[in-house]
């Protein structure tokens, strides 16, 4: 099992000596969110709560999740840094690989690319992209960042239906491929994670939905002739309270677990000092006892 620690909503000046402190006492990556604006008023409801509403004030802190790796990598030496998950289709793919590439190399290797749809109808008028076709242009952003961070600077190419471009490199490309992980519960996040993806997410899933997922997951990659490959599953964990509850999760096929620490202990978001203590408690009563 590897260990992640999530700073969704954490105020951003306090995001590097957490990342700092993490290192150092066992995790093995840093999660990140991705927002890129609070709309007033949203068409959908948020899929995560009970009743569709927003957990969050629209004042959240919410930084962009590649500026703040940039910032992390920076002054860290081993841990890894993953957004989880950038909304993919509201990218130009070409210039989000650029960005990826560039991260790869100036970190050291420490990138993995988390992606996922997004739900707000909203984002996707306010910045010029189209909804409806978000998951046709997602498959295909991922194949043209595989080509692009899947290792050394290389000519490549891309003719599809929604992104064209004629042979290119991008320089500095990455010594090891970015590995992405496809976030998302509904069958076709799931057949595209099986498809095209290095692992899947999930985000507060039950465990019995969990082991559901993890076994569809399997027979989708069978299918593909992908099952001896690697692939990462990456839960947060719902009703987990002890080493136990992670073995159980590890038997399941978790391989990444992202949390925060401090609500793991039930302190909400808390404060500078409680954060900075639920990460230390954490690595000892569970990193170092698992």
């Amino acid at each position: 099992m590897r260990w992640a620690m999530s700073v969704a909503m954490v105020p951003p000046e306090e995001l590097a000596e957490l990342a700092q402190l993490a290192e150092s006492v066992g995790f093995d990556a840093v999660s990140l969110p991705d927002s890129v604006f609070y709309p007033e008023q949203v068409t959908g409801d948020y899929p995560f709560t009970p009743d569709g509403r927003r957990m969050w004030a629209p004042e959240t802190p919410m930084p962009d999740p590649l500026v703040t790796i940039a910032a992390l990598a920076a002054v860290t030496d081993r841990i890894r840094f993953q957004p989880s998950v950038l909304k993919l289709p509201l990218r130009e793919p070409l210039l989000l690989a650029k960005q990826v590439a560039s991260l790869a190399v100036l970190s050291g290797d420490r990138v993995s690319l988390g992606v996922g749809m997004s739900w707000i109808l909203e984002e996707f008028l306010f910045t010029g992209t189209e909804m409806r076709t978000r998951g046709a242009r997602s498959d295909e952003a991922i194949e043209i960042l595989r080509l692009i961070c899947g290792g050394g600077p290389r000519w490549v190419e891309h003719h599809g239906t929604h992104h064209d471009f004629d042979r290119l490199m991008v320089a500095p490309a990455p010594v090891a491929p970015v590995p992405i992980l496809v976030g998302g519960h509904s069958d076709a996040a799931l057949r595209r994670a099986a498809r095209l993806g290095d692992g899947w997410i999930a985000a507060n899933v039950p465990y019995a939905d969990l082991e559901r997922a993890i076994a569809r997951l399997h027979a989708l990659r069978r299918d593909h002739g992908r099952d001896e490959e690697d692939f990462a599953v990456w839960a947060s964990p719902v009703g987990v309270t002890d080493v136990d509850g992670f073995r159980q999760l590890a038997a399941a096929g978790v391989t990444d677990v992202y949390l925060a620490p401090w609500r793991f202990f039930g302190h909400g978001l808390a404060d500078r000092a409680t954060r900075l203590e639920s990460v230390r408690r954490f690595a000892d009563d569970v990193i170092s006892r698992f």
